[in-house]
């Protein structure tokens, strides 16, 4: 039976879904969106830094509007619709009478409200969160075929939407270990794996490249209690508000009544539990918790029904947290109203358009940024851009598609803070001053990979080392165009000191790296000054560009 919708649900949606599409227009996009934009360009199985479902979204957005819309548009539909999937788990005979206490409960949330209009991976995940608890919802009061295909399909969306949706799927299955005696929960298990697979696919073809950078190569730092551990507790104050209190409470006095609400606890217990453990390794960031969001609006709204007076002071907190979201959500677009605080929706078109004035449509090569460069390309209507990443930055999408052929030969105009002889500068709202030069004829080999075969090399070692470098190009490299580094890195792999280095070719008299070829050379480990490093990476210098990523960390004895 289909369940009716009091009439005053859908005024409130429709409301919540007009201010999204307003503030969606009016907001200038922020870098993470500008690079999930640049994703959207070249539709692909994965990316580099996340599975590619918020680039279809966008890509959706984009054939229905221009603009900041024409991004978040989709946005702004699923978080509706969320809101929607949200009250249909909710089964207390009551509920229509407190449609206004929902609306509040969720609005008071401050990055929900986020993640009504910004696009970014979560914004599909926090959706499909949803849509998968309420398949497992009635799977598990009647088993079938049909839940089953529709229970994996979400899982696969779950999992194409961001590689932390495991942990729902896990949790979930947890809280119901009698599943895996269930065929018709291996069924859908097999449906999410067959819909998966593509992306399966994307990682074997690019060398798992995503995995090894969110498990291995990402940088990190030195335990700190208060970046770490301390910050993990005030992002999950963050996430609620004022009424954060009384939602924990409401977890806190939840029982597991049936198997649904058990995979609800399990759910938030078990994300918290995870991120917690891991702020004791690494900086949690807020995103990385919004999970929890889903369940604990079904908990503590159910709760809320139960006991008035918790009802009344989420109601009468979340409120004044609705007021002060609002006020946020406007200086999203009017810097003064965040008394002359800086956010990344400010003043974006203006340091695009300083720099489109001094050079038309000339390609822009940005060093060390993932981030100005596509925004760069969104607000002047799609001019060529490039992030060109050194040792001291990191890999992102740019290492791995193809914009470096878009720049290689051109006249460009190269953008970075480090330049002190730039034809011109720039300085952004955030205070950040930045310098260009143009640089003709533009040559960059930033994909050639410098490999080190030897195993357990010791930091004062004696002997040569073998290197070897492969060209995965479709075109020959000239050698003579190439200078060698040795970049040494901390316990945490972040960059100490980087030093030119001679090497010794193994061929002698070869000019040229061939096309999809390997050449080798020895090279001896410089001795550090005043660092004690844990790894070593070696790098290339082309054509006196600054040491790019070629080498992958090495681990020193």
């Amino acid at each position: 039976m289909i369940e009716k919708i009091p009439g005053k649900f859908y005024y409130f949606l429709f409301g919540f879904l007009v201010l999204n599409l307003v503030q969606s227009h009016f907001t200038e996009l922020i870098f993470d969106e500008a690079y999930y934009w640049y994703y959207s360009q070249d539709m692909a199985w994965g990316y580099f830094d996340h599975p590619p479902m918020v680039a279809l979204f966008i890509k959706l957005s984009s054939y229905l509007f221009e603009g900041e819309l024409g991004v978040r548009f989709m946005s702004c539909i699923l978080s509706a619709v969320n809101i929607l999937v949200l009250w249909l788990m909710l089964d207390h005979p009551k509920k229509n009478d407190f449609i206004t206490h929902f609306f509040v409960l969720v609005f008071s949330m401050t990055l929900l409200n986020a993640y009504g209009f910004f696009t970014l991976p979560d914004t599909p995940l926090l959706f499909f969160t949803s849509c998968f608890l309420l398949a497992y919802k009635h799977f598990i009061k009647k088993p079938s075929a049909f839940l089953s295909i529709i229970l994996g399909i979400t899982m696969a969306a779950l999992m194409y939407s961001k590689y932390h949706a495991v942990l729902v799927i896990l949790f979930v299955l947890l809280s119901n270990l009698s599943l895996v005696k269930n065929k018709y929960a291996w069924l859908s298990v097999g449906v999410a794996l067959f819909f998966y697979t593509p992306h399966f696919y994307w990682l074997y073809a690019n060398d798992f490249v995503s995995i090894k950078y969110h498990l291995y190569e990402r940088p990190n730092g030195p335990y700190s209690f208060e970046k770490y551990t301390l910050g993990f507790f005030v992002n999950l104050i963050a996430i609620f508000g004022l009424p954060f209190p009384f939602i924990y409470h409401a977890l806190l006095k939840s029982k597991a009544t049936d198997r649904f609400k058990k995979a609800l606890i399990y759910l938030t217990y078990g994300v918290i539990l995870f991120f917690f453990i891991s702020s004791f390794n690494r900086r949690v960031q807020t995103q990385w918790i919004i999970i929890i969001s889903i369940p604990l609006v079904i908990i503590v709204f159910n709760y809320m029904l139960q006991h008035r007076k918790s009802m009344l002071w989420i109601y009468r907190l979340g409120l004044i947290n609705i007021v002060i979201i609002l006020y946020l959500r406007v200086g999203l677009v009017h810097q003064p109203l965040l008394f002359n605080v800086f956010y990344e929706s400010h003043g974006n078109k203006d340091w695009v358009k300083k720099i489109q004035d001094e050079v038309g449509d000339m390609p822009v090569v940005f060093e060390n940024s993932y981030r100005n460069a596509p925004m760069y390309a969104f607000y002047t209507g799609g001019n060529t851009t490039f992030s060109l990443n050194n040792v001291m930055y990191r890999k992102n999408q740019y290492s791995i598609d193809n914009s470096e052929e878009k720049v290689r030969g051109k006249d460009v105009l190269y953008v970075s803070r480090f330049i002190k002889d730039g034809t011109f500068h720039y300085t952004k709202t955030d205070g950040g001053r930045y310098h260009a030069k143009f640089i003709k004829d533009f040559e960059s080999y930033r994909k050639l990979e410098c490999i080190v075969p030897e195993e357990n090399i010791s930091l004062n070692t004696e002997r040569e080392l073998t290197l070897k470098v492969y060209n995965p190009y479709t075109f020959d490299v000239p050698l003579n165009n190439l200078k060698f580094g040795i970049a040494y890195l901390d316990a945490y792999k972040i960059i100490q000191r980087t030093t030119p280095i001679p090497v010794k070719p193994t061929q002698e008299g070869k000019e040229i790296l061939m096309a999809k070829d390997t050449t080798g050379f020895t090279f001896s480990l410089p001795a550090p000054t005043k660092e004690n490093p844990s790894y070593f990476r070696v790098v290339i210098s082309e054509n006196n560009l600054y040491f790019g990523l070629n080498g992958k960390p090495i681990k020193l004895e």
